[in-house]
Formats: structure tokens, sequence, C-alpha cells
């Protein structure tokens, strides 16, 4: 069996852990974050549950790494992989792909490719909104002078900056705060715009298959009355 058939197996059989493990990772950073005054114990087992989640990407990553038989090309070619791996609340995302996985396992997708795209980038957006709004929150509230210091202004601030409006009331102010911006603001602008595009084209299409029906059928416009 070819490299290419073994590494497309294990994708298929690890879809559907892999994105449980990504709902148990943001699940129990979300506990941790938002509910700080736990018993030690509470903490140490959700603490537990994140790492856990973290393992099986790191070992999901290293397999694949191995079957490719790519060496060192497999983290330039798998270069969101690698940053996901690195960049762990970016993961998931990953439960989108496993949605299509299981869609498509039982056979093609209901959806049309434009309504795919603006529902997958729209599942992304939010799920890549509350993992960096938790982010952002866990960096900013206990920093000085920080604008930022409920979930709610973290919630608000992400709004604003996957939309790309900024209104600028709330910013952050640490290191690790504006760095999540200026991913959360690349992320915004590059789901939004598929967004667009694929409404734009869905648009487009449709108007265009109207124009066809209207011209097999003979139909025209009706002209205005004569004054």
């Amino acid at each position: 069996m070819d490299d290419d058939s073994r590494l497309d197996r294990w994708k298929r059989g690890t879809d559907l852990p892999l994105g449980i493990a990504s709902l148990v990772f943001l699940g129990s950073y979300a506990v941790r974050v938002l509910a700080p005054g736990l018993p030690r114990t509470v903490h140490d087992l959700f603490l537990s549950l994140t790492y856990g989640a973290w393992g099986l990407f790191a070992v999901d990553y290293a397999v694949r790494w191995r079957i490719s038989g790519e060496g060192p090309r497999f983290v330039r070619r798998q270069w969101l992989d690698t940053l996901v791996l690195l960049l762990p609340l970016m993961r998931p995302v990953r439960i989108v792909r496993t949605y299509e996985a299981m869609q498509r396992r039982h056979g093609h997708p209901r959806l049309a490719l434009q309504s795919r795209v603006m529902t997958y980038a729209t599942l992304s957006i939010a799920l890549l909104g509350f993992a960096g709004a938790l982010a952002v929150y866990q960096a900013e509230r206990g920093a000085p002078n920080a604008t930022i210091r409920t979930f709610g202004d973290s919630v608000w601030w992400t709004c604003s900056t996957l939309s790309t409006v900024g209104y600028g009331d709330v910013t952050p102010v640490t290191t690790l705060g504006r760095t999540i911006a200026v991913g959360l603001m690349a992320c915004g602008i590059a789901l939004l715009g598929a967004v667009t595009g694929s409404f734009s084209s869905m648009l487009l299409q449709r108007f265009a298959l109207e124009g066809e029906e209207d011209a097999l059928t003979g139909r025209t416009e009706p002209r205005p009355p004569e004054k």
C-alpha cells in the first residue's frame, strides 16, 4: 500500500476523534479562563484535558509526517497544520473540517459550493472568535491600565476586530493580546472575504441562470406604458 493511501486512511480514521478532541480542548480551556476560582483538583483536571487534547494533535501531526515520507518538506507543505500545532487555539476550526468529512462519508454534500464556503467560513469565524476572546481575556484581565476587564469586553472587542471595524473603545495593552489581535485581523479579513466572494458568486450564477431561462422561454420584461 502506497503512502498516499495510508495517509488517506489515517485522516479518515482520525477525523472524528480529533474533532471531539478539539471540542474538549476548547471546552476545558474555556472553563479554566471563565471560572478561575475552581478548586485546585478541578482546575488540574481541566488542565490535564487541555494538554491531553494538545498531545493528541501532536501525535496526529507526527504520524502524518512519518507516513508522508517527505521529511522536512512536510513542515513547509503543511504549514497551516504546523501553525495550528503551535497555536492550538486555532484547532477548534477542525470541527468544521470534521463536519465536512462526515458529510462526504455519507455522500456528496447537499449544499452548493458557494453555500458550503459561506457556512464553513461563518462557523470558522464563530469558533475563532470565541477562542480569541478567551485568549485575549486571559491575557488582559489582570494587566495594568487594561480596558478589557470582563469577558463581555473581550467578546465585543473580538467582534469589532474580526469585522475589521475596530471602534477603539477597548484595546489590548499586553504584547500577547496585541499578537492575538494581529492574528484575528488576518483571519477576519480572509474569512469575511471568502464569505463575501462566495455570496457574490452565488448571486451572479443565479442571475445568469434566470437570464438563460428567460432566453429559452422567450420571456421579456414588460414595456412601460406609453404616455
